[in-house]
């Protein structure tokens, strides 16, 4: 072969070498670019979805957070209920007859008037017991409970008419105590029970429309967000009982095994 054959094959392979390694720099730099906007289309993606986010501001209260929250109100109020008890036994001059009295109207209208009669008995129970299944036992014995807690009420409220302690302490002492004890048991089935089951018969749409249905209703009641001014009543109860400092019910060290 010639050498001017030669230097044209040389000159033919690099130039296709080149041509291929252009080629494949081409590709990468395809494949990079796409990578590369693929990711800040992502990045812009999550950075808009953050700030939705933000904008939202914090999630709104489910039904079911909502009635639990409730509870802790009522919960604290059968708490207030057990620390009167032993000072009722052991000196009833001792005992404020106005704080139990406010206990008593705030259990009646926030616990009794709202939570029970306005959300459970009209929206929870008919429909839990409509579902079938364990949880629909309950609701029979839920509303006698609701009607035997209705009557303690009333009888607390009129033996601490006035500030002043009406009656001996005793029959209102047992009063409180069974009280407790049904409402502990009550809200507990509730919770753990009835409103899980309660929840299952609702879509996500009916569910979200419902939680809206009871904040409106507790507007309309109290002109006002219930379950903040509930807390605030309950806590000064607390206060001048000198029930508001949980660190003393801190439980004591086991004794040694």
């Amino acid at each position: 072969m010639s050498d001017e054959s030669n230097g044209n094959r040389r000159d033919f392979f690099r130039l296709s070498g080149l041509a291929s390694a252009g080629l494949i720099l081409t590709a990468c730099g395809g494949n990079n670019a796409a990578s590369n906007s693929q990711g800040n289309k992502q990045g812009l993606e999550n950075k808009e979805a953050s700030e939705k986010k933000d904008d939202n501001g914090p999630a709104e209260v489910t039904a079911n957070e909502d009635l639990m929250r409730e509870h802790g109100v009522l919960r604290r109020a059968l708490l207030i209920y057990s620390g009167v008890v032993p000072k009722l036994r052991a000196s009833a001059a001792t005992v404020s007859a106005d704080a139990l009295q406010k206990t008593a109207q705030l259990f009646r209208t926030f616990g009794e008037e709202y939570h029970e009669k306005q959300l459970e008995e009209i929206y929870i129970f008919p429909v839990v017991k409509k579902a079938g299944g364990p949880a629909a036992a309950y609701v029979d014995i839920l509303n006698a409970q609701h009607q035997r807690g209705r009557e303690i009420t009333n009888y607390i409220i009129g033996v601490t008419r006035g500030g002043k302690l009406t009656g001996a302490a005793e029959p209102l002492a047992k009063a409180l105590e069974s009280m407790v004890l049904m409402y502990r048991n009550h809200a507990a089935r509730e919770d753990t029970i009835v409103f899980p089951a309660w929840k299952k018969t609702m879509t996500a749409k009916d569910y979200d429309e419902i939680g809206d249905r009871f904040e409106d209703i507790e507007q309309k009641m109290f002109g006002h967000d219930g379950f903040e001014d509930a807390a605030r009543q309950i806590g000064e109860i607390e206060s001048s009982l000198g029930f508001a400092d949980l660190a003393q019910f801190t439980a004591p060290p086991p004794p040694s095994v």
